[in-house]
This record gives structure tokens, sequence and C-alpha cells, in this order.
């Protein structure tokens, strides 16, 4: 029987994790797995075959330690999936500019360095929009992510200076159809496609992610927004074991808001099918252990 380390962090009490679906599909094919937190500095990453980076959802507070704990496993004999270099290209959120280089849309973004009030001030009249969203190059879980008016920014300007003084940041128009109709994420597997899913915030909310409260369905994903994702699949520097796409509606074009390659959800459970998908698309790469 092989080894796979499933990669989570100490505490996941407050978080929603799907995982645990594919295993026994592993199981059946002799694979042994073993949840291990990329905050133990004594696992001995030699005794895995793979690691799978998956529920590791604090690693913005500390990312130095993080790309360092896959550093480690990268020079292990353990195969690291996704790979370090994927990794490396996706965790600050600037991989949106190569990716709009190469024609596809992205939300318009003002990108900032350290803190910029007038810039911000500046973005109102820039995007055309009565609401901006203020989010940092390394973040998940919607952690330092602002909805604001100009009033708003006015009135809160030490505070986000010093949110903001040295952590590289990005500004966006904030689009109304998150709240209207709500965020799009369809999960591919070895570049082949699974599932699709429709994420939308709780009321006075703008933030679909079950822990804030976000309301998830499964649905049906036209040949426009397939269209979409598989031309940003094609734009990933190297196939990932598995990428979340996602996406707003805005003016009649899917525009990209994120591409997840480090410790997405993979909402196993918003469809049967794909923890056998996922743990196919595995096999497919490993083999049987």
């Amino acid at each position: 029987m092989r080894k796979l380390a499933i990669l989570s962090t100490d505490d996941l009490e407050e978080f929603f994790v799907y995982d645990h679906l594919f295993y026994p599909f592993l199981v059946k094919n002799n694979w042994e797995c073993t949840e291990v937190s990329w905050r133990d500095d004594s696992v001995n990453w030699n005794e895995f075959d793979v690691v799978v980076i998956r529920s590791t959802w604090d690693y913005q507070e500390d990312p130095e330690k993080f790309i360092a704990c896959l550093e480690s496993i990268e020079n292990s004999s353990a195969v690291l999936e996704n790979s370090l270099q994927t990794v490396q290209w996706n965790i600050s959120k600037d991989y949106l500019k190569a990716l709009q280089s190469q024609g596809i849309e992205i939300v318009p973004t003002l990108w900032f360095s350290e803190s910029n009030f007038a810039g911000l001030l500046a973005a109102f009249e820039d995007f055309d929009c009565s609401e901006i969203v203020i989010k940092p190059l390394v973040s998940a879980n919607a952690d330092h992510t602002y909805r604001l008016r100009k009033s708003d920014v006015v009135e809160q300007k030490d505070a986000l200076q010093s949110v903001f003084a040295t952590r590289p940041h990005m500004v966006q128009p904030f689009i109304q159809n998150i709240v209207n109709e709500g965020e799009y994420s369809l999960f591919y597997f070895n570049g082949q496609f699974s599932h699709c899913i429709l994420k939308v915030p709780k009321n006075n909310d703008f933030r679909v992610q079950e822990e804030h409260g976000g309301q998830l369905r499964s649905v049906q994903a036209d040949q426009a927004i397939l269209e979409a994702s598989e031309k940003v699949i094609r734009a990933i520097p190297e196939m990932p074991l598995y990428v979340r796409v996602d996406f707003v509606k805005h003016n009649n074009a899917f525009l990209l808001m994120e591409v997840e390659l480090i410790e997405p959800s993979l909402y196993f459970n918003m469809d049967n099918d794909s923890p056998r998908r996922f743990a196919q698309a595995f096999l497919d790469k490993h083999g049987e252990g």
C-alpha cells in the first residue's frame, strides 16, 4: 500500500471540508490517506509517495513558512500536487496580469504595492463605479477583503492604510452581479471538466464562501462559460492535478475572478460523482498502490 499525505492545517473546526469524500476511492486502490498539517515541522515527507495540498486555509498568515514547507516536500522523495512551481505562480494574484496579457478577460483591476489613499479615491472615477473591492494579492477566505463606497474609504482611511501599508493589493469595481446572480466555479481534474457550482452571498454581504454564509447550488455549465474556462486552463503554465476557475457574469461576458491552484475547496459535496473523478485523475497520474 502506497502512502498519500493530505496537506491540511492544525484547526479546521470553523471550515467546511469535503476531502474525505474521495478517500474511499483511493483506499480501494491501495492508497493510505493521512491528513498532515503543513505547520508540523516534525513530518518526514520521505515517508509519503505523494503529498496533495488541500485545506491549508491559513497559509496566507505566513506565506514564507508555507512555501518553505512545500520546498521541503519538493526536495523529498514525495511528489507534490499541485507542484511548487504551480503554487509559486499562483500564490500572488498578479498572475491575473499574465492571463490578461494572453487575451483572457478579467475583472478590471488596479494594482498597488502599498497603501495609496489617493489611488483608492481615484479608482471610483477610473472604473466609473460607486463601490470598489480591495483585496491583498496573497489572501484566502476573503481575509482583508473590503467592499467600500467613497465615503467608506474616507471614513476608514487610517484602518485601510494600516492594513495595506506594506501589503500589495488589488482594487476592482464591485460587480453587482455577484449579488444578483452569484459567482460561478468550475472544477477540472487533470485538465478534464468535472462540475460547476454557483455561489451566492447571504443578504447584505458580498463574500460567497460558506464560512461567510454563502449559499451553493450545482448548475449546468453552458458553452460560453466552458469556452471561457478552458481558455484559462490552456493558459496555465503547467497542467495541475486540480484547478478551480471562478467567474462573474458582467455585460453578457464571463470575467475571470480567480484561478485557484493551491487549496481551493473542490466542493465534492455538490456533485456525487466528483470524488470518484478526482480519485481517478489522481490514479491516472500516480497509479494504484
